[in-house]
């Protein structure tokens, strides 16, 4: 192994480590598992770099390697709850038949909320935890009408969830009037999915009307953070800093309520899922 100095080492971490992140942003992760690999190499103890490699792992369908990564992060750090989240996630996956990973990530531009024509919400009736386990934070999800219903289904056209009925019947009109949508998961657990809805074209016939309400004065106001690029490891943070807007959905177009989540029945604000950070 070659040997470096404290300060050669110190640069080549950082490197290293703004290399392996912009490759996961680009869906590399060949080459991210390289990236952190070197990094292990200089730095045996770098617990980040064991939850890199695992989330690559993961990315590439090898899960064994990508237990195995998050493994030695545990055993570096015992309380290291990246780890933990992950490991329990890997947990539901199948071991013996890795499918083809989703390489295709929602543009980070989605992840800019921009008034009127973003919204978030929980998904109804989620697709079983062998399912949700597939997923990560940043996959593009797609909606899909069934009668009255907005579903929402995976790149690979498995169903997740549905949209709430309220805002499900809103969209089905705007979509049916050519508005077009874009929708990414922004977290989940393994029995939740939180997803981001945003507007891309606005037919003719529809100017005027938002598809979502807008809650306020603020114009556009980034959703997106570092921590979610950089494979939301630590994604719970956005919702300890209300990252996520409040405010109830009504039918009625110009209406908000109280202060509860967006989109979820009045009067039961949901608890905040504990979320894997990927």
């Amino acid at each position: 192994m070659t040997q470096y100095q404290p300060e050669e080492k110190a640069r080549l971490k950082r490197q290293l480590t703004e290399q392996a992140i912009s490759l996961a942003m680009q869906s590399r992760w060949e080459e991210a598992v390289s990236a952190n690999q070197t990094i292990i190499d200089v730095h045996p103890s770098d617990v980040d770099a064991y939850n890199r490699l695992g989330k690559a792992y993961t990315e590439l369908g090898r899960y064994p390697d990508a237990s195995a990564a998050y493994g030695r992060a545990l055993e570096v750090d015992p309380n290291n709850s990246i780890a933990k989240k992950n490991l329990t996630r890997l947990s539901h996956l199948s071991q013996t038949r890795a499918e083809a990973p989703l390489a295709e990530k929602v543009d980070p531009r989605l992840f800019i909320e921009e008034m009127g024509k973003t919204g978030f919400t929980e998904l109804q009736h989620p697709a079983p935890r062998n399912v949700i386990a597939k997923m990560s934070a940043g996959d593009p999800v797609y909606l899909k009408p069934v009668g009255p219903q907005l579903e929402v289904a995976n790149a690979r056209g498995e169903y997740l969830g549905r949209i709430e009925p309220r805002l499900s019947l809103r969209l089905l009109n705007f979509m049916n009037h050519g508005n077009q949508y874009a929708a990414g998961i922004t977290s989940l657990d393994d029995s939740n999915i939180r997803i981001i809805i945003k507007e891309v074209h606005q037919d003719p016939s529809m100017a005027g009307r938002v598809s979502f309400p807008p809650r306020g004065p603020e114009g556009i106001r980034p959703y997106i953070k570092d921590s979610l690029l950089r494979y939301e490891l630590e994604d719970e943070e956005l919702l300890d800093e209300g990252e996520y807007p409040e405010g109830h959905w009504e039918a009625e177009p110009e209406q908000l309520g109280e202060e509860t989540e967006l989109y979820e029945e009045e009067g039961h604000p949901p608890e905040k899922p504990e979320e894997f950070e990927l």
